[in-house]
């Protein structure tokens, strides 16, 4: 049986589902619970719709890295476009509502694995740019082209497979390429190894090396 917090959770992604945001009458009805038990749990409608998305998306961005940053680069693009197709009323909710300068929390974890993917990618010499360049760039060509597709009458994946390949060209460089030993392109590197292994340094060291392998890295 579930728990009054559980109901929560699944009347509103049900309504969330439907579209538009639910009021709090309608969650609690469809939960069979008093509006005290929902602020109780979540502290308010919003934080309750807050964990709702954040639950949704965690469960997409979660996964494994397989040893090949590129192709789990490749398939971390395909779900997160899958997602937005296959709830779409959660994914107008999650990049549809940005405030100037405030980040969106419930998107983080998104970026987050980007970057670890694309650190993994400079410890094997493929990264053009620094990191979190690299995931801020791809993340949102990644939602560009996801909310493209949500408002064609039948998504056009062949797109999303161009824009793809562009913004990974854009950052990586590919197995046409291999990797590269430039100047910027080591400094990527030692900053992704260090960073993995940073032993013998202070964290005053590792911080000094860490600012001056970024600057060479651009």
């Amino acid at each position: 049986m579930q728990n009054a917090r559980d109901r929560l959770l699944l009347a509103a992604a049900e309504l969330l589902e439907s579209g538009g945001t639910p009021s709090t009458r309608a969650v609690c009805e469809r939960a069979g619970v008093q509006a005290p038990t929902l602020y109780h749990h979540f502290g308010s409608k919003q934080g309750l719709i807050d964990a709702v998305l954040n639950h949704g998306f965690t469960q997409y961005v979660t996964a494994e890295s397989t040893g090949d940053p590129l192709d789990d680069l490749r398939t971390g693009w395909d779900r997160h476009v899958r997602f937005g197709l296959e709830h779409p009323a959660f994914y107008g909710l999650l990049y549809g509502r940005a405030e100037p300068g405030k980040p969106c929390a419930v998107t983080a974890p998104a970026h987050a694995a980007l970057r670890d993917r694309f650190t993994e990618a400079a410890a094997k010499g493929l990264l053009k740019v620094p990191a979190q360049d690299a995931a801020e760039q791809v993340l949102a060509a990644n939602v560009g082209v996801t909310l493209t597709l949500i408002t064609q009458p039948e998504p056009d994946f062949a797109l999303s497979e161009r824009v793809r390949e562009a913004a990974l060209a854009g950052v990586l460089h590919t197995a046409s390429t291999g990797p590269q030993t430039t100047r910027a392109n080591a400094a990527l590197t030692l900053r992704a190894l260090v960073g993995e292994d940073p032993s013998g340094l202070t964290r005053g060291e590792q911080a000094l090396l860490d600012e001056l392998l970024e600057r060479l890295g651009r």
